[in-house]
């Protein structure tokens, strides 16, 4: 009969919380996921729904802005005209991004090398299954906060912010290579028969519960953003979401266009059917008012205009900088009621775009005992009919 060799002791206490480090760790690590895996969703979700939804919800402010003009032009109440006034200026236009991007890479260029292009957009929110799976098994075996050498920590970070990126795209051949690249460290961990190693075991502990905690409470922070709260209600099929939400937002914009169609074309605009519904902004043949919704107000044509007629132009500041009349007075729609004391006492030529804003405006005025006449045509008649016009930048004058 051989002898065997006596079996290895090992300190209970010690055998504990080696156990309990590993479930920590493999606790931790699962959240950390999971989180990362959130955070991609979200930067995701909310690029997609800017890019699919963004111009949707520029049109029904478009709308409900023209909406609210076209019933302040009807009964020219202040408490109206202030609503208009809001209305119009919650339009924000989209920046342009081309020149945007261009104006990135003139100041980042180095002696004349053009900047990388930005980014494509993701196709999709969700990266795909094989994406995750890879995904997970690279973050589990490659977290920087798996090691206590810096060196290796610095390593890992950096292998990390590749696979991060590769998964944002859920590029999944991209995380496959990655994982192929992969190859572990020694651990500057205590070894596990070292007299240190208890003492490491409970401080690895005690930095694992802290951890666990900050990053419980990052996936709440994440989970209450207001794109983390809208992707929480579809968790399973979030671009399916985005094309339900398109689809309501299509449908609130037909009954906007519907009701400013009604209002432009009932009896306030002589019964003679719907006016031509503009965009505010584009194309001179298209208005986004008929001067027949005003027929109770002082108006004339813009080649009527005297010469020496004191001039009140009340479209916004970029409008005005584009290309406005020498001498007039500029003051926005949405600030006339506020600095009426600004305006003089003779009478007064009221100017916008096509005609709509300063027809409210005038309503106003002439309800309040004041001398106005509204130019018939705006800024675009003004501009067909040969009057003059300067800027503001000093380039060539033109109606925005």
């Amino acid at each position: 009969m051989s002898a065997q060799s006596p079996a290895r002791w090992t300190d209970p206490e010690q055998q504990a919380l080696e156990e309990r480090v590993a479930a920590a760790e493999l606790a931790w690590l699962s959240m950390d996921v999971d989180v990362q895996t959130l955070r991609v969703e979200i930067d995701n979700f909310a690029l997609i729904h800017h890019q699919l939804l963004g111009p949707l919800y520029a049109r029904l402010d478009e709308l409900d802005a023209l909406v609210a003009e076209a019933v302040a032009a009807r009964t020219g109440r202040p408490e109206d005209l202030r609503r208009a006034a809001e209305a119009r200026r919650q339009v924000e236009e989209l920046p342009d991004l081309d020149a945007l991007f261009d104006s990135v890479r003139e100041q980042s260029g180095q002696e004349g090398e053009a900047a990388p292009p930005p980014p494509a957009a993701p196709e999709r929110v969700r990266p795909g299954k094989e994406a995750q799976r890879i995904y997970r098994e690279l973050v589990r075996r490659a977290h920087p906060d798996l090691t206590t050498d810096p060196d290796e920590q610095q390593r890992r970070a950096a292998f990390l912010a590749r696979v991060n990126e590769a998964y944002a795209y859920g590029d999944a051949t991209a995380l496959g290579a990655l994982a192929a690249e992969w190859s572990t460290a020694p651990e500057a961990a205590p070894a596990v028969d070292a007299p240190d190693r208890g003492d490491w075991l409970r401080r690895r502990l005690d930095w694992l519960t802290a951890k666990i905690a900050e990053t419980a409470a990052e996936q709440v922070r994440l989970e209450q953003t207001p794109m983390g709260e809208l992707l929480a209600l579809a968790p399973q099929d979030p671009d399916r979401l985005l094309e339900q939400l398109a689809e309501e937002l299509l449908a609130k914009a037909a009954e906007r266009q519907a009701e400013l169609e009604r209002l432009l074309g009932g009896p306030a605009s002589g019964g003679h059917g719907a006016a031509p519904v503009g965009d505010n902004g584009t194309h001179p043949t298209e208005p986004q008012e008929s001067h027949t919704m005003f027929p109770q107000i002082p108006s004339s044509d813009a080649a009527a205009v005297p010469a020496d007629a004191a001039l009140l132009d009340v479209r916004e500041q970029d409008e005005w900088d584009a290309g406005h009349v020498d001498g007039a007075l500029h003051i926005p729609i949405g600030e006339v009621i506020a600095r009426l004391g600004e305006l003089p006492d003779e009478k007064l030529y009221v100017l916008c775009r096509v005609g709509g804003r300063s027809a409210q405006v005038v309503q106003y005025l002439v309800q309040q005992g004041r001398d106005a006449v509204n130019v018939d045509g705006g800024m675009y008649a003004w501009q067909g009919a040969g009057r003059p016009m300067v800027s503001s930048t000093g380039q060539e004058a033109f109606v925005l």
